[in-house]
């Protein structure tokens, strides 16, 4: 697969002609990401995950793009899009597997991670695709039962801190790592953060790369 880097959270997979985009949130390129998109999967729902009105919009304009999010993004899609555009949409949650736009996907987990005692818990869906490829979305859920190729690593986040990142790199222990969800780390920040990913990372095998947006690699 290639894989492209959009702003924060949004990758992009090409695969054989097929293109699959994962979380075009508020944070970054929607339409370019999503141009000819066959599939999108949405982690959760928070904007910074998925820019709803402009997620509907192209789906609302390319009559073969199917999208797969848990329930709390499937049914306000659903409600923004026609009766026969809303059939594209499927609600999925942890422990799931299904075929998207010619990728094999696999779920894990079900539930973002912890940001606040006093701020309730939403759904979140990690999402592997073809075997190799893990988004944990807003989460540290390590996958089991899979040896993970390449990992998306959420490096910043209201409910993270760096020991979490770091540990959850270990335990995933894939060979390659990019980021993710870093668009609120400034230059200083994203240095000190993947300088820790990248030497701590190394001892358990994994080898870390930081991807500029609109970055490729073949994963």
């Amino acid at each position: 697969m290639l894989l492209t880097k959009y702003s924060h959270s949004c990758v992009r997979l090409e695969q054989e002609g097929s293109v699959l985009v994962i979380d075009p949130g508020t944070f970054s390129e929607v339409e370019e990401a999503l141009e000819g998109a066959a599939a999108v999967l949405i982690t959760h729902e928070h904007p910074d995950h998925i820019a709803v009105d402009r997620v509907v919009a192209v789906l609302a304009a390319n009559p073969t793009m199917a999208l797969w999010a848990p329930p709390a993004v499937a049914d306000p899609v659903v409600e923004g899009l026609s009766d026969a555009a809303g059939e594209r949409v499927h609600a999925v949650a942890g422990g799931e597997e299904f075929t998207a736009g010619g990728f094999r996907v696999r779920t894990f987990g079900g539930q973002h991670a912890l940001i606040h005692p006093l701020i309730p818990v939403i759904a979140n869906v990690g999402f592997l695709v073809e075997e190799s490829l893990y988004h944990p979305g807003d989460s540290l859920i390590v996958p089991d039962g899979i040896a993970v190729g390449t990992l998306l690593v959420p490096l910043h986040a209201p409910w993270s801190k760096l020991a979490e990142v770091v540990d959850f790199v270990a335990s995933v222990r894939a060979p390659r790592a990019f980021q993710i969800h870093d668009a609120l780390l400034n230059e200083a920040g994203l240095g000190i953060v993947e300088g820790h990913v990248t030497r701590l990372g190394a001892r358990y095998g994994t080898s870390f790369r930081h991807l500029a947006v609109r970055e490729s690699a073949d994963v």
